[in-house]
């Protein structure tokens, strides 16, 4: 019994899609670091300076002051204290970074649809549609061969 799960595990590890899910979860953990560093690191400094010099990672505020009484110079020092804050700066952050990742994504479906798109008219393009190689009698509405002089049903003689 085991050996039988073990086995259909087996199968199912390996098929093609599960596979595909893990190359794609592997590069969206990467894509996503990358993300965070975007946000993080090039665009929260120069909005900080655009709002008045606001550092978003350490825009913070405090519920409970720790065994030392606040003001905290940054949310690690809120913690060693401590503190309990709320912490808008890496919210904002997530919430930037979640757009970015989004927009992404829907760029990439775009281009995929648009490609899945094209390919398709071209191979309905490629695929002509046959010539006929029936008709239907005139007089009893049979379908025959196309090359057909007379009608196999009816015994009509066929003009073309």
């Amino acid at each position: 019994m085991i050996r039988n799960i073990f086995s259909e595990f087996k199968k199912f590890a390996m098929r093609g899609n599960v596979m595909d899910m893990a190359v794609g979860i592997i590069i969206g953990a990467a894509f996503t670091k990358i993300v965070d560093s975007l946000v993080k690191d090039i665009m929260m400094p120069p909005l900080g300076l655009l709002l008045g010099k606001i550092d978003f990672a350490n825009l913070f505020f405090v519920l409970k002051d720790g065994s030392v009484p606040a003001p905290y110079a940054s949310i690690d020092a809120a913690k060693a204290a401590g503190a309990v804050t709320l912490n808008v700066g890496f919210f904002i952050n997530a919430i930037i970074s979640f757009v970015i990742v989004a927009f992404a994504v829907f760029l990439l479906i775009k281009a995929m649809n648009t490609l899945q798109t094209k390919l398709l008219e071209k191979q309905k393009e490629e695929v002509a549609p046959a010539a006929p190689t029936t008709k239907k009698c005139p007089y009893c509405k049979s379908e025959i061969d196309i090359e057909a002089t007379r009608c196999p049903h009816c015994t009509s003689e066929l003009k073309d």
